[in-house]
């Protein structure tokens, strides 16, 4: 018998994040839309939540005309839906389901999910229902267009990521059994839970079991989708051998395939440009800077920053500010030297400051520092948010003596945040230095898209990207490499605080030209870390799930 091509004709890709800027999962899907599309062209459609306003769902463009087959068979298995482009470098195919509907018969999806695939409910709270519902829509959209639009032998592949999507694929799964599933854990609920409680993830990971631990922490119901997915799924994924591990100790699943996250480099200026819009950004910064502290930032001050999503201490937010704070003083006496530390990290976000606002339009310089110049924004919680109260209790406040300058960056950099009123990306091409010493981190975007933007990183050996580049390197990464990778453990916390301070220091005692250098060597690394060279892994991770859903021999 002639064996099929073990390479899906259509692929849906499934996740909360789908034209939903909330986190990291929508840059891989984002980032790796081009390169997919240009091999399956309008065979890959990603599909995502509607959320049914204008400003919800910015980056997707409706197109009434496109696919009206799919629609009227979706509209007839009672999913509304809205199909379009995802405004992404690809444009591809963008399905949003209306979600809502379902939940008139969510106790009866539920008891399905239980009596089919073992998925218990009951102690389901916060977002799980909203994640459900939302999924399932998802799979029965798919299952409507697998039923009514496609060809019967076309071989279709469903990925769905994340325990938010997982319900659906198995619904789908249940209903078509010869389309392929690919379920991909970007972070094992268990795993992130136990470092967000502060519990020693590493020294006891041996001892962890998942389910015991769902228990402990009230994670039953997103445990118990996450863990099925994973044992049904035709082909089970994650992004790096670190979560890997995670994914063998609490869901007692090893990954068929693991698939790093890759970048898209089209976006990155380049030359004269890349030049022009780090002059922008650091103009802009400093201006703001020195506007709400008062004193005039110098033009050579080195900028270094932090980011991503608020999650004080997964990302080691608390280790940078106690970094910050030795630094402090270890500059006390070098009066050459002025470090601005810049921390971007989305938080109950109020609007932008009015006092800073009124400075910032008037010519002349300002001579004393507004109050709390620690901030750009304001808060909705000012006084309870915990990296306001670790910023004073460090004593990071910024006097004019002080040669680090600490800033809280609230909101969002999506160009429109009313102060810098620049994107993310442009605000990170003036830094000098970026850090991230996470405690848990799958895989890392914010350290690979920093080095994409020339600009060298601190990561750990507890990130993906940290382990990634030391594998790379075959052996211990330095600040000379482009990426200082620091050794993270459960009780190092000083010690890591203290290399991140005197990583700091040598860069700022660094000539420019090497300073050049280095910069140079953290982009050519991140070429390497490029979709193209990546994309791969989900071709064999197609494969996989194919060779099981249709019993072909690879």
């Amino acid at each position: 018998m002639k064996e099929i091509s073990l390479s899906p004709d259509f692929l849906f890709e499934t996740s909360w994040e789908v034209c939903n800027k909330v986190g990291g999962i929508y840059t891989v899907l984002s980032s790796h839309a081009k390169t997919l599309k240009t091999r399956f062209n309008d065979g890959l459609v990603f599909i995502g939540p509607d959320f049914k306003q204008p400003a919800a769902n910015p980056d997707f463009i409706e197109e009434t005309e496109l696919l009206p087959a799919w629609r009227e068979a979706s509209s007839a298995a009672g999913i509304p839906c809205r199909i379009g482009r995802w405004d992404v470098p690809g444009r591809p195919i963008a399905v949003l389901v209306d979600f809502t509907p379902l939940y008139a018969e969510k106790d009866e999806i539920y008891a399905a999910a239980w009596q089919l695939f073992g998925v218990s409910s009951i102690r389901a709270y916060g977002d799980y229902d909203e994640a459900s519902m939302f999924s399932t829509a998802a799979g029965r959209f798919v299952a409507a267009i697998v039923g009514s639009c496609l060809d019967k032998k076309a071989k279709v592949v469903y990925q769905a990521h994340e325990w938010m999507s997982g319900l659906g694929m198995l619904f789908l799964k249940h209903q078509h059994p010869h389309v392929a599933t690919v379920f991909t854990t970007h972070a094992t609920s268990i795993g992130r839970s136990i470092a967000g409680n502060n519990k020693q993830l590493y020294a006891y990971f041996k001892g962890y079991n998942g389910n015991q631990m769902a228990e402990e922490l009230h994670m039953e119901a997103k445990h118990s989708i996450e863990r099925q997915s994973a044992h049904l799924a035709d082909c089970f994924t994650t992004v790096s051998t670190f979560t890997d591990l995670e994914c063998r100790q609490l869901l007692d699943r090893p990954a068929d395939v693991i698939l790093p996250n890759g970048f898209e480099p089209d976006f990155v200026p380049k030359g004269a440009a890349f030049t022009a819009t780090r002059r922008k950004a650091r103009t802009r910064i400093l201006e703001v800077a020195s506007k709400l502290l008062g004193t005039q930032m110098p033009a050579d001050t080195l900028i270094v920053s932090t980011s991503g999503r608020n999650d004080y201490r997964c990302k080691g937010f608390d280790v940078f500010f106690e970094s910050m704070a030795r630094l402090k003083r270890a500059l006390q006496e070098k009066e050459d030297t002025q470090v601005l530390a810049l921390i971007e990290v989305p938080c109950w976000v109020k609007q932008p400051r009015q006092d800073l606002l009124e400075r910032l339009t008037l010519p002349q310089p300002a001579l004393e520092p507004l109050h709390e110049p620690i901030i750009t924004h304001e808060l909705n919680n000012f006084y309870e948010d915990r990296i306001i109260a670790t910023i004073h209790s460090l004593g990071l406040t910024n006097k004019a003596t002080d040669h680090v300058k600490v800033i809280l960056i609230p909101c969002y950099l999506d160009g429109k945040d009313g102060i810098f009123n620049l994107s993310y990306y442009d605000m990170l091409t003036a830094n000098d230095l970026t850090i991230y010493p996470s405690y848990y981190e799958p895989w890392g975007y914010t350290p690979l898209e920093s080095c994409a933007f020339h600009t060298p990183c601190i990561t750990t050996d507890l990130s993906g990207f940290g382990q990634w580049v030391e594998a790379e390197l075959k052996g211990k990464a330095s600040l000379s490499d482009g990426v200082c990778v620091l050794h993270r453990d459960d009780n190092n916390y000083y010690d890591t605080a203290d290399a991140i301070a005197q990583t700091i220091l040598t860069l700022s005692a660094t000539p420019e030209k090497e300073r050049t250098a280095i910069r140079n060597k953290a982009t050519r690394l991140s070429a390497k870390a490029e979709w193209q060279h990546f994309i791969s892994h989900y071709y064999q991770a197609y494969k996989v799930a194919l060779k099981k859903a249709t019993s072909q021999p690879a």
